[in-house]
């Protein structure tokens, strides 16, 4: 704590447990008055998700972009060792709160007993999921014991909390649906803007209308209007943008620990932005992939479930049977969604990515039974990259120290790029320092991949006549080419 600094009073005095139960009984809001906070995905998700969740009446606040004041925040509050999400996360969370008290004039004791804070959940070995006490520690330091925490178990597919009554949230299927619909159309329209941005006419105008398109999909999900109807009137809005898609830029797959790859903001450097303005054109990583990698390690596990010779077992668990038809019910339900969403808007040439097809490429390389992080799918998108010709450099993002993807997805690609000596491979590590460094390093491997996208156009007869559906996003041919402007003349 700043107002501590140099005391050294703690010397020779009797080490203490730390508890992580508030000192003082707290009586907490009921359920009519409590405002659930959450964030973390990328910007676009987070207004949605805000708007989704209202709309059933919750009482849900996105918060703002984590930045380097959240990291510096984070840092100062919490313990040394933690992973970059981590201390950008809390700091982001523990900034909000000391502005509702500091310029909002709400006290400490009254955010408490009013808001919760909705965070996700670890899995394998990942530490993000153990710090639920580390955030504890940080808003206890910062004036807020006894603030409520629950976290999103992404495998469980419910929100749990030791400290919060269920009865808070109702878990309705109705609940999963709307969140689930608010994420994939943000995915959706996440994608489309970053196939646009980078041949836009004018500067600033994609984003323009992709902020249009927020406001016109919140209203629909607040007004309980038809969402279908709110992608056509996207689909009018995005066509009016001018491109010129015939610019060789290099194709960049962003992919990695999910947070890293994910933000938009200081938490990854703004890598996104920064590929865009040294003129690349970002394959962004959308949560539909996450979404679906759970369902097939679910549906994994009850295979190897079925396997298990059981004594006195009945010859057909009726159990299995249940949660089988869930998990394949789920995964028609997203893709049916997403596909509905995506036709609407007009992004046609997007494949929901086939989980078996992807386990296949990795299996060589990877345990499919280590489900940490983001499991085998950095490998085989890697090895898919190289296969199929869909970039010009894959990126691999991930917070310094990451376990389950520096340690285990790295080591391995070694082994994948020794054998496909081919791939443009950058694995690189996020600390919430040290930017210049970061970006030196993407620049170097950016150059090459500029290299190969002009390459490859620059091989293409381009014809005389040049159609006006070339400049439009609705024009999404393919091929085998990896650029888009190559993909464009090639199917002419």
């Amino acid at each position: 704590m700043t107002d501590k600094n140099g005391d050294l009073n703690f010397i020779n005095q009797a080490p203490t447990q730390w508890r992580d139960i508030p000192k003082k009984s707290i009586v907490y809001a009921p359920k009519e008055e409590t405002i659930f906070l959450s964030g973390g995905l990328t910007l676009l998700q987070d207004k949605l998700v805000e708007a989704a969740l209202t709309s059933m009446g919750i009482r849900f606040t996105a918060l703002p972009n984590p930045d380097f004041k959240s990291f510096q925040t984070g840092k100062a509050f919490g313990n040394r060792g933690q992973c970059n999400p981590t201390y950008f996360t809390v700091g982001n969370l523990v900034k909000y709160l000391q502005n509702l008290r500091d310029e909002q004039g709400l006290s400490s004791e009254e955010i408490v007993r009013k808001y919760v804070y909705i965070t996700a959940g670890g899995c394998g070995p990942c530490r993000f999921g153990m710090y639920i006490t580390e955030y504890k520690k940080a808003l206890r330091d910062a004036g807020f014991d006894g603030f409520r925490l629950t976290s999103f178990e992404h495998d469980k597919g419910i929100f749990q909390g030791d400290e919060i009554k269920e009865s808070l949230l109702n878990f309705s299927p109705s609940f999963f649906i709307t969140l689930i619909k608010a994420v994939i159309i943000g995915d959706i329209i996440n994608i489309l803007g970053y196939k646009m941005r980078p041949y836009e006419l004018e500067n600033g105008k994609t984003d323009k209308a992709l902020e249009s398109c927020k406001e016109i999909i919140s209203k629909a999900f607040l007004k309980h209007s038809s969402l279908v109807k709110a992608m056509w009137q996207c689909r009018n809005i995005l066509s009016q943008v001018k491109l010129n898609r015939l610019q060789p830029k290099a194709k960049v797959i962003v992919m990695g620990e999910f947070w890293a790859a994910m933000t938009e903001g200081d938490g990854n450097y703004n890598l996104h932005r920064f590929l865009e303005a040294e003129g690349a054109e970002c394959i962004p990583q959308p949560i539909l992939n996450r979404l679906m990698l759970s369902l097939w390690e679910a549906e994994q596990t009850l295979f190897k479930k079925e396997l298990l010779a059981v004594e006195n077992g009945k010859r057909v668990d009726f159990s299995n049977l249940k949660s089988k038809l869930m998990i394949k019910a789920a995964k028609a339900a997203v893709k049916t969604h997403f596909t509905l969403y995506a036709k609407a808007i007009g992004l046609h040439n997007y494949e929901i990515p086939d989980m078996d097809k992807l386990a296949d490429l990795a299996k060589s390389y990877y345990t499919l039974e280590c489900s940490g992080g983001e499991g085998h799918l950095e490998v085989a998108h890697l090895i898919e990259s190289v296969k199929h010709n869909l970039a010009h450099l894959v990126i691999s993002i991930k917070p310094f120290g990451c376990m389950p993807s520096s340690a285990v997805s790295d080591g391995v690609q070694s082994l994948v790029t020794a054998r496909y000596p081919q791939a443009n491979f950058l694995s690189i590590e996020t600390s919430g320092e040290g930017a210049a460094n970061f970006y030196s390093r993407v620049q170097m491997a950016l150059f090459k991949a500029k290299q190969s996208a002009k390459e490859e156009y620059e091989i293409l007869e381009i014809p005389e006549y040049i159609p006006k559906k070339i400049h439009n996003y609705l024009y999404q041919p393919k091929n085998e080419k990896a650029g888009s402007a190559a993909t464009l003349i090639a199917s002419l």
